[in-house]
């Protein structure tokens, strides 16, 4: 069976094949597949944006498709920046400005959070599937690190001993919330496909 994968982030790629290659085929990028789209995520919910994109593009490519949608969860902040997580500064989705204000509102409140993430498989019959992953860890007060994306710099990884910022692409992946909503994604598929 092939899937579509909703994304054309090469690293999301590369992990998503190194967990589900060996149970699909073949997995396609969106370029692979010649689709071009911006799919508003319309959801209040991390599994109904990850459903949206799955349904969105199994309609698109009449594939399987997989999708993803992720946020960080402040105990502090009642879940927030959650599933505004991307745009939480507004909506230009600059790193820089929702690393910023996070700090402001966590200012003299505990730093407690997790990752959250939720993998939509919805496929080419109209079978649909969902799986969640989570990692736990603490918003630092200042960044550390140059790599990874978004809030990286500012969650510190217990598991880790350091931030996602600071390790590299093959730890970060040990512990990630995508890879464990992934790893989970697989457990499900395998018990249906029995």
């Amino acid at each position: 069976m092939k899937v579509a994968i909703a994304t054309n982030n090469p690293n999301k790629l590369r992990e998503i094949r190194a967990i589900l290659g060996d149970f699909f085929e073949e997995v396609l990028s969106l370029d692979e597949l010649g689709i071009h789209a911006d799919i508003e995520e319309t959801g209040t919910t991390l599994t109904e944006n990850a459903l949206i994109k799955a349904r969105t593009i199994r309609e698109m490519s009449g594939l399987t498709a997989l999708a993803d949608d992720s946020g960080l969860m402040v105990d502090a902040l009642n879940g927030a920046p959650g599933v505004y997580s991307a745009r939480y500064a507004g909506e230009e989705h600059d790193d820089k400005k929702n690393n910023a204000l996070l700090l402001k509102n966590l200012a003299g409140k505990p730093r407690s959070a997790k990752f959250c993430s939720v993998i939509a498989v919805c496929f080419a019959d109209g079978r649909e599937l969902t799986a969640e992953g989570s990692v736990e860890g603490v918003i630092l007060e200042e960044e550390r690190g140059n790599g990874g994306f978004g809030y990286d710099p500012l969650f510190y990884s217990p598991e880790l001993g350091k931030t996602f910022a600071e390790a590299s692409p093959e730890e970060k992946n040990s512990v990630s919330h995508r890879s464990r909503a992934l790893r989970n994604m697989l457990g499900l598929l395998s018990a249906e496909n029995k």
